[in-house]
């Protein structure tokens, strides 16, 4: 296993569609477990997605606290109910947090590192980790949620330009 590189804007593998995994082979294990032990070697990290390390594929790692990693292979949100406001960051976006809509409820599928089909039903910060990675999946960051440019906030100390 191997902590890996976070890639940050303007890096364009963070603006493209993943494609779909085809087949959950050793290549896809390895990846999963780079990104687990990286999204674990990371501060204020919940989850990751596989273009934010540089692999356009459908994988996504979330990792709550005092509970079991999740691995979802070709996930998609297929459903989705209320709305709240919620702060967010990104790995990919450091020095900067925003404050976007997010629903309260998800209901995502997708299959697990043994390909077995799963579905998740999440609210709070599952949920919220849930439609942030799926995003990046689609080439879509927490910023392009946001309704104005005054709602980004600079992190104190932070010096990255967007």
């Amino acid at each position: 296993m191997a902590v890996l590189p976070i890639r940050a804007l303007p890096d364009p593998v963070l603006r493209q569609k993943a494609k779909r995994v085809k087949t959950i082979d050793s290549s896809i294990q390895k990846l999963i477990a780079d990104m687990i032990e990286t999204m674990h070697a990371v501060p204020g990290r919940v989850g990751l997605a596989a273009p934010q390390v540089g692999v356009s594929l459908r994988v996504v790692v979330i990792g709550l606290p005092e509970e079991e990693d999740i691995v979802l292979i070709n996930p998609e949100i297929v459903r989705r109910s209320g709305q709240r406001l919620v702060t967010e960051g990104c790995l990919s976006v450091p020095g900067y947090f925003g404050e976007i809509k997010r629903a309260e409820v998800v209901t995502a599928k997708g299959r697990d590192a043994k390909g077995k089909e799963i579905r998740i039903k999440a609210d709070e910060l599952l949920a919220q980790a849930l439609e942030h990675e799926i995003d990046h999946l689609n080439g879509v960051l927490y910023i392009d949620h946001l309704e104005e440019r005054d709602n980004l906030h600079q992190v104190e100390g932070g010096t990255t330009e967007l």
